[in-house]
């Protein structure tokens, strides 16, 4: 009987324990191919987020062309999101000449003129994310004091 007490339970008489099934995440929606992201994704966010600052008569177009300002024409065509309200006066453009949201990033704005500054945008940002991206706009177009009661 003692021997009994002391032995231990053999591998049949303990259950094996299954790992567990570890569920896949749905890949994020900044993996989907550039056009497709910011179409599908960036533009109708961007458009609520603005619309939420008050601003109703936004137009918004995702488009591949050259850049607006005078002396970078040369440079070629890049996708561009051009937004503009208050009858295009105000406008502004960000630019992915590496058709990658995480490449590089520009933006410009002007108040109805031709745009005359390049500025980088969301450079220092490891990885950006769509939130990120429709966060770091309405910021840029906070700073202009052009959203809200500004």
């Amino acid at each position: 009987m003692a021997d009994e007490i002391n032995q231990k339970p053999t591998e049949e008489a303990t259950p094996a324990k299954k790992p567990a099934a570890k569920k896949e995440k749905p890949p994020a929606v900044e993996d989907k191919p550039f056009v497709e992201f910011m179409e599908q994704d960036y533009l109708p966010a961007l458009q609520k987020a603005i619309a939420d600052e008050g601003v109703r008569d936004l137009e918004l177009k995702f488009t591949k062309q050259q850049l607006p300002i005078r002396g970078m024409e040369g440079l070629g065509e890049c996708w561009q999101v051009v937004g503009s309200w208050q009858n295009g006066y105000r406008q502004f453009n960000i630019y992915f000449p590496d058709e990658n949201i995480q490449g590089k990033k520009a933006f410009s704005c002007n108040e109805g003129k031709v745009p005359s500054t390049l500025e980088s945008f969301l450079i220092d940002e490891r990885k950006i994310t769509l939130d990120l991206l429709v966060f770091g706009t309405v910021r840029r177009l906070n700073g202009q004091k052009w959203l809200g009661r500004n």
